[in-house]
This record gives C-alpha cells, structure tokens and sequence, in this order.
C-alpha cells in the first residue's frame, strides 16, 4: 500500500512488518570447481549476550507491548498469496484469450499479441491506480500508546488511575479481538443491538417482530417479547437511568414504540409514542434523560419525545434541502451538549441542528452542514446511511452509501470538508452502521457487504483489524461495549456475535489487500451502472422475501405478546399513516 508519496508502505520482511525482517545467510566463497574456498574467512558468529542496550530493547518490546504488528502491513505470506492469485487470473485470462483467438495467419496472430500486450499494460495501471488509492490519505502509524507491564507496575504502586480507560483503547487488544460466542434466538435478520449503561445486559431486534434482552456474558436470554410493531425492528434501545425497565423501539412500520419492562423478566406492555409516514430507522438517546430522546424517519421528519407528558411527541423540523424534503436514514445527539442533534440520508449533507434555534426561516433551521469537498458536485445519488458523535462530541463518523467513512470536526464552521478519511470496506447493499470503538473513540469500526468487520486507527486511517464476521454476507451493527473492549456485531445471520481481545498473537490481515481491492472494484463498477440501484434493492428484496415470507405471515396471527396493546400516545402531530407491506425487510437498501 502506498503513502503520500507513492512510497510502498507494505515491506513483507522489514522491521514494520509482523515478521522479525529475516535474511539469507551470506554465501560462503567458492572455488572454480564449485567447492567452498578453505581459505576464504568464515564469517563470524553471533555471540549471546552481545549488544546489551540493543538485548535490553528488544526485551523491553517483547514484554512490555502488546501492539503485535505495530504498523499496518500484511505478513509475507498473505503478500504471496495475493501475489500468486493475481498470477493466477492473469495466466487464466491469458489461456481464454488464446482459446477464444481464431486461426488466422501471422499477421491476425501478431495484431493478437500485440492486443494482448495493450490488455496486459492496461490491467498494470489498473494495478498501480489502485495501490495508489489504497494508500492515499494515509498517515503515519504510531507506536503503541500502551504497555502492558509499565502499566501494571504503575498500577501496583497506586498510579493507576487510567489503567482501564487505557487497556480498553489500546491498539494490541483491537488486535487481538476474536469470535467469543454466538447468541442464537432470532428468526431473521438481526438489525439493532444495544447494551444497557452497566453494560450488564443487551438487546437485540429482527425482522421477526421480536425483541431479546441477553446475559450476555452467560450466554442466554432472560427475556423475549413480541415489539407490538407491524414490520422491521430497526432499533431497540435502553433508556437512560431508567433501571433498564423502559426500551424505545422503532421499526419499518414508522412506530415509535416504547416497552415497559418488569423486575420479573417479562414485558408489561408496549406503547405507540409517536408515527413516521415513512420508515424509521434510528433512535437518538439523550445521555442523561430516562424519558426523552429523539426519531428520524424517511419521512424528513424529527421527532422530539417526552414520556412525561400526556402527548409525547412533538416535531422539531423538517428537514429540507431548498424546497425538498430529505427523507432521514439517521440521528445522533451531541453527548457534550444534549442541545446539538445531527442527521443524514438522502443526500450527502450532514446537518446540524441546536433545538433551541431551529427556525424555518433561517436556513430551514440547520446550524451548520458539513459534506466532503468531492461529493458537492457528484452525479451519483449518495446517501448517508449512519453518522454517531465521538464520546467528547468533538467528532462526527459519516458512512457514506457506496462511498467511504469520513471523519468531521463537528466545532469546525460551515461547510467545513473532513478530517479523515477511512476505506477498504463496501457500503451498498445494505443500510450500513458505523461507531467508534474504545473509551476515548480510538478506531472507528464498520461492517461491509464483504461480511468482514473493519477496524481503523481514527488518527492514521490504517486498518488494524480485520475479521470474518458474517457468512450471509453483510455485517450491519456493530456495538462496543460501555466499559469493556469487546464487541457485539449482527447482520444477515440470524444471530448475534460477541468478540473479545483473547487471541494469543495479533492480526496478521490475511488477504485484506485482495479484499479491499475486490471492493473497489465492484464499486467503480456499480457507479458506471446508473440502472443498478433499482435491480440491487429488487435482488435483496426478493431473496428476504422469499426467505422470510412464511414466518412473518405466521407473526401476523399472533397474539401481541404479553401485555402488548395498540394503545397510541402519538400526538396531532404525527400521522396516522402506516408504512404498508409486513414484507418489507431491512436488508434492502432504502
């Protein structure tokens, strides 16, 4: 992978690589007749011991980090592995064009030949195009920020105040992470996850209507009940401070639903809050409110609910770009200034709005808009499917619809381009998530249609991790734990996966290179396709259909579940239409 400057950043065998950098022993002189010269010097032997400050320092890298790779580069065995795939494909490209080629004279064989050289040059560029665009924008990779035995020094002696903030945002354990358990209860898609404030339980919701509370450390479920939504959970959160008895929901259906939850494993009942005209896909959580907190929906509309009045509901704006509306995919509220929300969807604008001076006349109410400088102006219909702050609120994630993930500085002005800019991964059949991973927002993590779980150092953009996650092919949610550097992920499977740092060595990213290359690949050619969109969203909504079709239609003729009532708080101010069509599902693009 190339840097700035073109310089190729992947050195298989140097010191930045996983290996120790080993060489060939020095050849010994020979003779004429092929035989060593005896009289030729040997060369001299390594003495133990030798080199004190040198034995000390390596000593001192080999128990105190647990950085593993310490920079961003594939072992040289995943680099000839690549190396002899794309041999492959190019011997195999070669044998069809000479099968395919007809039997003329010699002239016809050496326009043949020279076609194939002109194919040949232009696969290279191709090649060298791509190395440079892998390696564009990426910054240096430090050293490891944390070492595991000063640390545990320190924090023997009483200096160790930081110790667990440290460890879970230390790069050697990213590195480490690995498939602890699968959760296993769901019927469909997995499409939200969220831990509760102690990170002591989690919830997930599906395409089956329903919603599991886990132990997730023993691995069981200690409640499941039916969401009281017509179609697709999309999201299922915790309220804060609310002892983990109240659970807002929202769904395809565009409900708002709230779930009142007992200390005796069971759900009392679930509510109507608030109703989109258009699927809802997110929900926003004030840090500190154990009754308020924010919806979007693809209606263009935000809602603003309070549990403590009688008609919760209550619209905060509609959001515009000049006179259209922008239907909204996602919402997030600044944990440093609960005032701040931001959102995104069908265009390529993150808005930032302040509720307290939202006015339609001024500038449809938006506080400021942040877009990278080359999507402007671009003819493709780019989406943002999910945005979240960082934990200071300083940041703003955006993942882009088959385009990359970009970092903003949310205290920048108007119109200001990002910071960061994070790739390898594919964003497009699905409506993909994005989050920050560690305490202090250390890596930035994303799931891809490849059905690999990506992990990059926010500050260099290099990839640090690398994991299969699902086999149905696209990992959707990702959510870290509050306190531990673990993770849970869903997606297409209809389970939920837990990963922890306990592998015994690092990532060696193992076909990553071929990997990221294949996306972009596929990307480039989608884009030259303007008619794929629509045939995408058809093939995924038939394959969901078909699959799922049976058990939704079982769902319908159900009992709500218990204590489920269609008892609505939904307020004038929110529309009594529902999206139509229970086979609706979430793995097709919006």
């Amino acid at each position: 992978m190339a840097d700035r400057e073109g310089k190729s950043s992947i050195r298989p065998g140097s010191e930045d690589s996983d290996g120790i950098g080993q060489r060939d022993p020095p050849t010994p002189p020979s003779t004429t007749d092929g035989h060593p010269d005896p009289s030729a010097e040997a060369p001299p032997t390594p003495v133990l011991g030798a080199g004190r400050d040198s034995s000390l320092a390596l000593e001192e890298e080999d128990t105190d980090s647990m950085d593993g790779s310490g920079r961003y580069s594939l072992t040289e065995e995943g680099e000839r592995e690549s190396e002899g795939v794309r041999g492959g494909e190019r011997e195999g490209r070669k044998r069809r064009r000479e099968q395919d080629r007809p039997a003329h004279g010699s002239s016809s064989s050496d326009e043949d030949e020279d076609q194939d050289e002109e194919e040949e040059e232009e696969e290279e560029e191709d090649e060298q195009a791509m190395e440079a665009w892998l390696g564009a924008e990426l910054q240096e990779l430090g050293g490891p920020a944390w070492r595991a035995v000063p640390s545990l020094r320190a924090r023997e002696i009483g200096r160790g105040a930081q110790f667990v903030k440290r460890v879970c945002g230390a790069r050697g354990l990213v590195q480490r992470l690995e498939l602890q358990a699968r959760l296993e209860r769901h019927t469909g898609c997995v499409n939200t996850l969220h831990f509760n404030p102690s990170g002591t339980r989690l919830a997930s919701g599906s395409d089956d209507l329903r919603v599991v509370i886990w132990d997730w450390a023993r691995r069981r479920a200690t409640l499941e009940f039916h969401s009281g939504h017509k179609s697709n959970v999309f999201q299922a959160k915790f309220l804060p401070h609310s002892g983990d008895s109240t659970l807002a929901m929202c769904a395809r259906d565009g409900q708002i639903r709230v779930a009142e939850l007992s200390a005796t494993q069971r759900c009392k009942n679930t509510k109507r809050v608030a109703q989109h005209k258009g699927a809802a896909h997110k929900l926003a959580l004030e840090p500190d409110s154990p009754c308020s907190f924010l919806s979007a929906g693809e209606d263009a509309v935000v809602f603003g609910i309070d549990l403590r009045l009688d008609r919760p509901a209550t619209k905060l704006v509609v959001v515009k770009e000049g006179e259209k509306k922008v239907g909204l995919y996602t919402i997030f509220v600044n944990p440093a200034n609960t005032h701040h929300f931001a959102v995104g969807g069908r265009d390529q604008y993150v808005r930032v709005y302040d509720q307290r001076k939202i006015s339609e006349n001024d500038n449809n109410g938006v506080l400021k808009k942040f877009c990278p400088s080359h999507l402007l102006s671009s003819e493709s219909k780019t989406n943002i499917t999910c945005l979240v702050y960082s934990h200071d609120g300083t940041e703003l994630l955006a993942s882009y619809n088959d385009e990359d993930i970009y970092l903003f500085n949310s205290q920048h002005s108007d119109g200001a381009d990002y910071c960061r800019r994070y790739k390898g991964h594919r964003n497009n059949a699905t409506v993909k998530g994005v989050n920050f991973f560690g305490p202090c927002s250390e890596f930035v993590v994303s799931g891809s249609d490849c059905g690999h779980i990506y992990l990059w150092d926010k500050n260099s953009a290099h990839i640090v991790q690398y994991m299969e996650g699902d086999k149905g092919g696209v990992v959707n949610c990702l959510e870290p734990h509050p306190h531990l550097p673990g993770l849970a992920t869903s997606g297409l499977d209809h389970d939920v996966k837990l990963w922890a740092p306990t592998a015994e060595t690092p990532t060696a990213l193992k076909g990553l290179k071929e990997v990221m290359k294949k996306n972009k690949r596929e990307r480039d050619e989608d884009s030259m396709r303007h008619g794929d969109q629509y045939d995408t969203q058809l093939l995924w909504f038939l394959m969901r259909h078909m699959r799922h079709r049976r058990i939704q239609r079982s769902r319908r003729g159900e009992a709500g579940g218990d204590g489920d009532t269609d008892e609505s708080w939904s307020s004038a101010d929110s529309s009594d239409e529902e999206d139509a069509g229970a086979d609706h599902v979430q793995c097709m693009s919006s």
